[in-house]
């Protein structure tokens, strides 16, 4: 059973038998293995201690007089974000959920499907305490961009990114308390940042594109980077698959059905990445002082979707055999139709340089894990 707690009413107790790590502190050290171990391994005891409400700077603030790994996530209960929360309480983390809707996230976010563990879920007034004394912070806040797009649905997929950013950018700026600033900021963006093409392959050293969404991902970015005094990385995702959610959650309700295809002439790119491998990257980027900047989260080996899509067939034992056409989507999604129609071939070349070992690094690897479990 998880701890869940809202941020105006709770205390931890600090651990006598914490382990001390003091070079985690700093962002320009080497994290070695042993390390990061404590890191993750040095709250455990902690957990539940929970006493009578304090006052707010107390509580958050006191939570960060050890070593402990203390992390505040907006998008907490998203496909991606859902999934970090798992981990960082299975790796005995304190975790803050910056939300604009307590009850809702209290909701999805539910004790039975989590983990022991601390979560404190912080309301939109409450998000500067809820960063007062976190080690790090995690953004993954955004519309849903796989809709039909107007220009009021543009305008919200934009600013639900810029303004979220520039709140918790604002917030950690505001904190003047050194001990108590976050030291590491990793900001979700998408490959979408680079435009689209059949022909060319990106690494994260590449331009970006010029259509709606590289802007969209430029001024993303380009907000988290006004963060000061702090490690930023800029988590450019892919298209992330697991079961229950995400593109594959809506592509195998009509395989299943009979009734799958490749979108579109199938030979636009799929950068990919299994959500197990999101989460894998954004823990290595907690801890691992190696990577700053703009870090590509996907596999080491996209696909053409018409691959794709026949590893999917054969792996339920489907036939992939009903293409959509091109003017289908563009009916139903109109601009958002690109999305699915364009694609790019991506590289993850940071992690890899890294060491980040990738669980899934074929597709038909991580279908046959996803599907038949």
């Amino acid at each position: 059973m998880t701890s869940a707690v809202t941020c105006n009413a709770f205390y931890r107790a600090p651990a006598s038998n914490a382990t001390p790590c003091a070079r985690l502190r700093s962002p320009s050290r080497s994290v070695d293995k042993t390390c990061r171990r404590h890191l993750f391994r040095s709250t455990r005891a902690r957990r539940g201690a929970l006493a009578p409400s304090a006052s707010v700077d107390d509580d958050l603030s006191v939570a960060s007089s050890d070593d402990r790994l203390i992390v505040a996530i907006t998008g907490a209960t998203g496909f991606v974000g859902s999934k970090l929360v798992e981990t960082l309480l299975e790796r005995g983390a304190e975790v803050r959920v910056l939300t604009r809707d307590v009850n809702r996230a209290r909701a999805k976010l539910s004790p039975q499907n989590l983990p022991k563990g601390d979560v404190a879920f912080v309301s939109p007034d409450k998000w500067r305490r809820g960063l007062l004394g976190a080690t790090h912070v995690v953004n993954l806040a955004g519309e849903p961009i796989s809709t039909r797009w107007d220009p009021k649905v543009k305008g919200e997929i934009m600013a639900s990114r810029v303004k979220t950013t520039k709140a918790v950018v604002e917030h950690v700026n505001s904190i003047t308390n050194d001990a108590k600033r976050p030291k590491v900021l990793v900001n979700a963006s998408a490959i979408g940042y680079y435009g689209t093409s059949e022909t060319d392959t990106y690494d994260e050293a590449s331009g970006p594109g010029a259509d709606y969404l590289s802007q969209v991902c430029q001024a993303w970015e380009q907000t988290a980077s006004g963060v000061e005094d702090c490690r930023v990385v800029l988590l450019r995702l892919g298209i992330v698959l697991d079961r229950d959610g995400g593109a594959l959650g809506k592509m195998v309700p009509t395989f299943q059905a009979f009734m799958g295809g490749p979108l579109g002439d199938g030979q636009q790119w799929f950068s990919w990445i299994h959500r197990d491998d999101a989460v894998g990257i954004i823990m290595e980027s907690l801890t691992n002082v190696k990577l700053e900047g703009p870090v590509n989260c996907v596999a080491p080996t996209p696909v053409r979707m018409r691959e794709m899509c026949e590893s999917l067939g054969e792996t339920l034992g489907k036939p992939s055999w009903l293409p959509v056409p091109d003017f289908a989507l563009r009916a139903v999604l109109g601009e958002g139709s690109t999305l699915v129609l364009q694609g790019q071939r991506i590289q993850p070349k940071t992690a890899l340089d890294v060491g980040y070992k990738f669980k899934y690094e074929r597709i038909d690897q991580a279908l046959k894990q996803i599907l038949r479990r």
